[in-house]
């Protein structure tokens, strides 16, 4: 259900850029997005306010696991199978195992060249007096370890619980996070779960309810609050760089092509061509650690 899913959305991004192009852009219709370094330079030299979309693949360049396609497994399962609401209703204890796996695989991964340049780039230009946002579909926060300021995470981050009975939401750095998961969550497939009680497992401060990762998991809406920030970016940004982004998971999929949409110019750094490319004016092939540095360095 859920691989139809993605699908769906990609087959969707697809015909919107297409439809974009030939209706909207039909001067770029024929034309692919150029890779001319001291030409988006001299865009971002102009530009008043940024917005950056960040996703897996920039935290990929740190060693970080994404557990997406060909070998990305935990276990025997798949995100998709672990990062759902039904997962943690029938077994609580293995989605922990996975989570709790996830959070100390963190503390051994550090900001890359990528997440540096762009802490840098939002120090220069606030002193500017210009704007630089990160909108990030990551739940690492290696940006903020990078020295990031203004960030939206649009799918939480793994530093965070919430309770699910009260609705609680706190910070939670604790390593392990309960005495139970210590120890526990490697993701050898010869390992057998934990089966921990959901009375050992993570629990709120103020109720004692289960708690849960504070972040979105597969059929969960994104925070209203969060998504509202979000777009007000969209609609006033004067460039977009796209970052380590597949461009097939929705919402966040859509935000450049809309940006696009606006005439305004978006750049596009990853490993490979998206469905969303022929969207953009820029497409930069390769690791974001290398080509992030040379397009934000100072002027």
């Amino acid at each position: 259900m859920v691989l139809c899913w993605l699908q769906a959305t990609q087959l969707f991004n697809t015909r919107f850029c297409s439809s974009l192009l030939t209706k909207i852009l039909p001067g770029m219709a024929a034309e692919r997005p150029s890779s001319d370094m001291a030409a988006f330079r001299q865009e971002v030299k102009d530009a008043k306010h940024v917005l950056i979309l960040s996703g897996a693949g920039v935290s990929a360049e740190s060693g970080v696991p994404t557990f997406r396609g060909a070998g990305g497994y935990w276990r025997k399962w798949q995100a998709q199978q672990l990062a759902t609401p039904e997962a943690f209703s029938e077994n609580p204890s293995l989605v922990w195992e996975f989570y709790h796996h996830r959070r100390e695989v963190m503390n051994s991964k550090h900001p890359n060249a990528a997440h540096k340049a762009i802490a840098d780039y939002e120090e220069r230009m606030t002193k500017e007096g210009k704007n630089v946002v990160v909108v990030t579909q990551n739940i690492d926060e290696l940006h903020k370890k990078a020295g990031s300021k203004n960030i939206i995470e649009l799918h939480g981050t793994l530093f965070k619980i919430r309770c699910t009975v009260c609705g609680e939401v706190c910070e939670n750095r604790d390593s392990p996070i309960c005495e139970a998961l210590r120890g526990k969550g490697e993701p050898d497939p010869s390992n057998p779960d934990a089966a921990i009680p959901a009375a050992e497992l993570p629990r709120c401060g103020k109720c004692n309810g289960l708690a849960r990762p504070h972040v979105v998991w597969f059929g969960e809406g994104l925070d209203k609050d969060v998504t509202q920030s979000a777009a007000g970016h969209i609609d006033l940004c004067d460039l977009c760089l796209v970052v380590g982004t597949s461009s097939v998971v929705y919402p966040a999929a859509m935000y450049a092509p809309q940006v696009a949409l606006r005439g305004v110019t978006v750049a596009e750094f990853n490993l490979e061509s998206t469905p969303a490319t022929d969207c953009f004016k820029y497409h930069f092939e390769g690791p974001a650690g290398t080509f992030l540095p040379q397009a934000l360095a100072p002027f």
